[in-house]
């Protein structure tokens, strides 16, 4: 098993910055992606950004995309997300996830149904 605790996040207003972080514990794999999903009230949980395990790789949603960088720390199997020029629309809570075998992209592509560790939320409110 793999355990992911996350921690960050809270309240802004808008143009603000936050940063979410996320540290793996337990079973090791040699390929993964980690990376953040959001969901906001009434709504799907989405994907927001990935990484791969080597670091190399990133993929984003174009909603985020120029706003938030995702950055990782292998020897830690930890995840950061830096969010800056928040928008009120960014609000919700944020979950880190594991896919493992997969690459950043291919963790992007398919969603929140195919994911095979999720962390607690984050809670993440921009004001406007």
């Amino acid at each position: 098993q793999v355990q992911l605790v996350g921690s960050g996040g809270g309240s802004v207003q808008a143009g603000g910055s936050l940063r979410l972080s996320c540290a793996a514990s337990g079973r090791t794999f040699s390929t993964y992606a980690m990376g953040w999903f959001r969901q906001s009230p009434g709504k799907e949980r989405e994907f927001v950004a990935a990484i791969s395990w080597s670091g190399a790789r990133t993929f984003y949603a174009d909603s985020v995309k120029g706003r938030f960088t995702i950055s990782g720390d292998n020897a830690k199997n930890a995840v950061d997300l830096q969010m800056n020029d928040l928008k009120p629309e960014d609000t919700a809570v944020y979950f880190c996830a594991v896919k493992i075998g997969a690459t950043a992209q291919a963790m992007g592509i398919m969603g929140h149904y195919g994911m095979d560790y999720w962390g607690k939320g984050t809670p993440v409110t921009v004001s406007s």
